[in-house]
């Protein structure tokens, strides 16, 4: 059987073991209700209290700042859907053209039933430019929606800055941090974000799983309405082991975080070099400021698909910046927006190391990608 090389950890991640393990007992022994009032519930609520202040801890909130959802979707989902609705006056929501489909769609929705919206550019480096926002903002913008880190091209974008703008004006300011939260320092107070969305199989979790944080004092309308959960903003019963879980995995990636960044760029350079140094003629796309361990690069007059299934084929999982349909292949909306150059955009491929990966793990998948495109 051949050795899986896993490079897609952008898409998702391996459950933590530690996490995995704190998990068990809300599985298995401890599995009451957490909103009932009798003491076999209260090491329920115990744990989803505890999650609470862990997680704050890693980003700079305050504990009852921290609601917790199904995944970065519902908590996208949730702000640009409240916002608007808590709204009597119809006013617009703003983001940019790379936002995740979670926004994207979202916005869509909202602009179906009469909400304005308006998409920002970005540069070719993929970085919502300050002065842009200031151009398109106004005293009637109620939400603005920008991602901290692209999960396609791995650009880190100015946030606390976006924000500052955004507060000029009188609106909210959103960020979709699904990508960056576990890799990335966060501190939701030096971001100067009112809401920010998490999810926790990006960072070693488990999926179905994620966070919103919203600062106090923001008013926005609940998104499930049911029971009193979530201090009666997000109705449901909680997922108390996936809670526990979630925490867990995000105290140790947050614990690690400068040791693992090392490791990362090392790989990055490993690939890179070895691509180079073979003749493979090739674009990185996104910005020097990128997540540690995204590589997104386009290969002259190639099909990314194509890379990505002989890959497979070789045990090597990495995603691709286009897809194929019977007809067409549709280039990424990200790789659009950045003005990749046609004969690059088609042959646009993700390789996204994470902690479990090694040195031999990129060198192996330079080696084999020179192999197919010399081929």
């Amino acid at each position: 059987m051949k050795q899986l090389i896993y490079a897609d950890n952008a898409a998702t991640t391996k459950l933590d073991a530690d996490a995995f393990e704190a998990m068990k007992p809300f599985l298995e022994e401890e599995y009451g209700n957490a909103s009932q009032p009798y003491s076999f519930s209260r090491s329920a609520k115990k744990a989803i209290s505890e999650a609470r202040e862990i997680i704050a801890s890693c980003i700079g909130a305050e504990p009852d700042e921290i609601y917790f959802t199904s995944g970065g979707s519902e908590s996208d989902n949730w702000v640009i859907k409240s916002a608007v609705f808590s709204d009597g006056f119809k006013r617009a929501t703003i983001t940019s053209r790379i936002e995740h489909h979670a926004v994207l769609n979202a916005c869509a929705a909202i602009e179906q039933l009469g909400y304005p919206v308006t998409y920002l550019p970005v540069s070719d480096e993929g970085i919502v430019q300050p002065e842009q926002l200031e151009q398109y903002i106004n005293d009637k913008t109620r939400l603005v929606s920008v991602m901290l880190a692209n999960n396609e091209i791995g650009t880190i974008e100015p946030i606390a800055d976006l924000a500052t703008i955004a507060h000029a004006h009188g609106a909210l300011f959103h960020t979709d941090a699904v990508q960056a939260v576990g890799h990335i320092p966060i501190d939701v107070n030096a971001l100067g974000v009112d809401m920010l969305s998490a999810s926790a199989h990006k960072f070693n979790g488990m999926k179905g799983s994620g966070f919103l944080y919203i600062r106090k004092g923001v008013d926005i309308c609940s998104f499930v309405d049911g029971g009193a959960q979530e201090y009666g903003k997000r109705a449901g019963t909680e997922n108390v082991a996936a809670i526990t879980a979630m925490a867990v995995a995000l105290r140790k990636n947050f614990d690690r975080m400068k040791s693992i960044e090392r490791k990362l760029r090392k790989l990055e350079t490993i690939l890179l070099d070895g691509l180079t140094s073979s003749g493979i003629v090739y674009m990185r796309n996104g910005s020097r400021n990128h997540l540690p361990g995204n590589v997104n690069i386009s290969i002259r007059n190639v099909d990314g698909e194509m890379l990505l299934h002989r890959l497979d084929l070789k045990g090597i999982c990495v995603s691709t910046g286009s897809a194929c349909d019977s007809v067409n292949t549709r280039v990424s909306h990200v790789i659009e927006a950045i003005h990749v150059p046609d004969e690059y955009a088609k042959g646009t491929i993700r390789i996204s190391f994470g902690a479990e990966n090694t040195e031999d793990d990129a060198a192996a998948i330079a080696r084999e990608l020179t192999s197919i495109l010399k081929r």
